[in-house]
């Protein structure tokens, strides 16, 4: 990591069906060997059968399922006098949006459905009625954040 300067920010372009930015970063996440085209299949696939689901508006209900799976606390290591605390620390806006696209997804490419755009549609399912493996994440990353409340003084 440059010392210099931080890295500027690149420039998103909403998805094409919906319009969303926030959809096309999950996209892009999805995406895999720079087949987007692939990822925007499986992610619209999920998209309606989230809709069928719900019943309501499929971004919506997408948008209510990240807001779901999103942290607040998380620990990280932090070395003092040798001694190594996990630190409990609130998680950055991006930070917690990176988290949750990233347990949605590595999370529903372990479930057992046959395609990738049942697995992530019943995910999505999942994480918008607050249940589901990504939920189960979260709730341990709080629950450890939680039992290191102590070493929050180490907060830097």
């Amino acid at each position: 990591m440059s010392r210099r300067h931080q890295a500027e920010k690149r420039v998103i372009l909403p998805d094409a069906k919906y319009g969303d930015l926030v959809l096309s970063k999950f996209i892009n996440n999805i995406m895999i060997d720079g087949k987007k085209s692939v990822a925007e299949r499986i992610v619209y696939g999920a998209l309606d059968r989230l809709q069928a689901k719900t019943g309501g508006d499929a971004v919506r209900a997408f948008h209510d399922a990240i807001d779901n799976v999103k942290p607040n606390l998380e620990v990280r290591s932090r070395r003092v006098g040798g001694a190594t605390y996990q630190v409990p620390v609130e998680v950055r806006a991006e930070r917690a949006q990176a988290l949750a696209f990233r347990w949605i997804i590595e999370m529903s490419r372990k479930r057992s459905e046959n395609t990738m755009m049942e697995r992530l549609g019943g995910e999505l399912v999942d994480a918008t009625n607050n249940r589901g493996a990504a939920i189960k994440k979260r709730e341990d990353t709080h629950k450890m954040a939680e039992a290191n409340r102590a070493f929050s003084h180490y907060r830097w």
